[in-house]
């Protein structure tokens, strides 16, 4: 028995040493991983219904402490397999999945992937995953700005289909190209038997800079109704500065005026980020967009002019520890119609929001 124990013994001590020196580590296949952002806000419009205006989509409660956003994932990872589960609660799911059946309303990620080459970076993916389009997500603490933009909030999300993707060996190329089930959509629509399609290009030409062209193609209404939407996402991330980022991005669509129809609707929306970050626990973040939507295609205001607004923004972040994130905003939009309703249910032409939160990474 004791030459057992003393065998056992010294064969371990072997491996520990051969892993040292090989520097071998034993990587844990499955993570656990969470997000909680709670949120303050104050519209000094006050609406009578403590809520922002409905393409708002994102921190959209007023004159209340809320979740924004709470969520735990699961994330499996081989070398030839990856999924992620990832269920969550809070304003923000209300507001995007408030047209998915009630066993579907809380998915924020669900989806498998399968890696189809030996030698290469070539995988399929399909599930309910996270939108190829644009630079901001759900995530606060991943974006520059407390808020989304009014491109992002407009835009997918999320969406629900099946991705082939490439990525170069040096990693400076990603493409995919996709097969969706729509316009932000989990369950397509009733009555809709159209595949969407969508095309995302990034290229990195070095750890600093980030170019990305995503797109989008399809109908997202019944087959008797259907017009075709064609959507375009392009952005540009430049670390100009080891404390300094600019992104630029510009969002365009089109979309069918009737079914048959030669002739289009059209929105665009341009948009500038400045992020400066004197200090590792410190950032500041400016933001100018405009959103032009005179049809309503997206944003539907009932008004002579549609939507067309601007909007300005001015962030402060807070570092309390490594994965807690206090942050601040100050945001104004300006439209050409009186389109923001204040207490007593008139109209505006100016609506200006403080909201501050407290964003948690586990």
């Amino acid at each position: 028995m004791k030459k057992y124990i003393i065998s056992s013994l010294l064969l371990l001590g072997t491996i520990h040493i051969l892993q040292a020196q090989e520097n071998v580590e034993i990587k844990n296949p499955l993570t656990i991983s969470g997000y909680v952002e709670v949120y303050s806000q104050y519209d000094f419009s006050n609406p009578k219904n403590n809520s922002r205006p409905g393409y708002v989509y994102s921190h959209h409660r007023n004159n209340e402490v809320n979740l924004n956003f709470g969520m735990i994932k699961l994330n499996y990872e081989s070398d030839r397999i990856r999924t992620n589960l990832a269920l969550a609660a809070g304003t923000y799911m209300n507001a995007n999945y408030a047209a998915e059946p009630v066993t579907l309303k809380n998915i924020y990620e669900a989806n498998v992937g399968i890696k189809i080459s030996e030698k290469h970076n070539l995988w399929i993916d399909a599930g309910v995953l996270p939108s190829h389009i644009g630079f901001e997500s759900a995530i606060s603490k991943d974006c520059y700005t407390l808020t989304r933009s009014i491109g992002a909030d407009n835009s997918p999300y999320f969406e629900t289909g099946a991705k082939i993707s490439y990525t170069t060996d040096d990693g400076k190329w990603m493409m995919s190209g996709l097969v969706l089930n729509g316009w932000q959509r989990i369950q397509r629509i009733d009555g809709n038997s159209t595949p969407a399609f969508g095309h995302q290009l990034t290229y990195r030409p070095t750890d600093k800079i980030t170019l990305n062209s995503s797109s989008f193609i399809g109908n997202d209404k019944a087959d008797s109704v259907r017009q075709m939407r064609y959507f375009h996402n392009f952005y540009g991330q430049f670390q100009l500065h080891d404390k300094f980022t600019v992104i630029t991005g510009f969002d365009i669509g089109a979309e069918q005026k009737e079914k048959g129809s030669s002739h289009y609707n059209t929105w665009f929306t341009p948009v500038l980020i400045a992020s400066y970050k004197p200090h590792d626990d410190f950032a500041i973040a400016l933001r100018g967009e405009y959103y032009q939507d005179k049809k309503g295609i997206i944003i539907n205001t009932g008004t002579t002019n549609g939507f067309q607004t601007f909007g300005y923004s001015f962030s402060v972040d807070y570092v309390v520890f490594s994965n807690l994130v206090w942050r601040t905003e100050l945001k104004r939009l300006q439209s050409k119609d009186a389109i923001f309703a204040d207490r007593n249910d008139s109209l505006e032409k100016d609506n200006m929001i403080g909201i501050t939160s407290l964003a948690l990474r586990f």
